[in-house]
């Protein structure tokens, strides 16, 4: 909720204050991304809360993060409706931590191999035998 001493940002200030660009922030917008309506000034330019720039960048780290649309709108809806739904809410975003963090876990994963080969070619570099590399196959040890 806003009050009539909050400050109020422009477009432009969201998108410096937090590197979005202002393109996503009316994509946000128009998809029914926020809570709450996005203000418009005398001349219908956007204004926004503080809290809707923040939410904004949770948003863009709920969707990089690969958490879609459609469960993005789910949250916000319950959102919406207010009190008394907490639970679902945070079992979304829970369902979505886990999954994140299986990701990283992948990832950490896939660099440990990959940190593996840049050894194995940096030592075979410096020792003059890369050529040797790969002629009985790829060695991932």
């Amino acid at each position: 909720m806003t009050t009539e001493t909050e400050t109020l940002l422009s477009i432009g200030e969201v998108s410096e204050r937090t590197g979005l660009p202002t393109h996503t922030l009316r994509f946000y917008e128009q998809e029914g991304l926020f809570a709450g309506p996005v203000r418009r000034n005398a001349a219908g330019r956007r204004l926004y809360t503080q809290e809707q720039a923040h939410w904004a960048r949770v948003c863009t780290k709920l969707r990089s993060s690969g958490m879609p649309l459609p469960e993005i709108h789910r949250y916000v809806a319950l959102v919406r409706k207010g009190p008394g739904n907490e639970a679902e809410r945070f079992a979304i975003l829970q369902e979505h931590e886990q999954k994140v963090a299986r990701q990283v876990a992948d990832l950490q994963e896939a660099l440990a191999v990959i940190h593996t080969k840049v050894e194995i070619y940096e030592e075979a570099l410096a020792a003059g035998t890369a050529g040797r590399l790969w002629r009985d196959g790829p060695t991932c040890d």
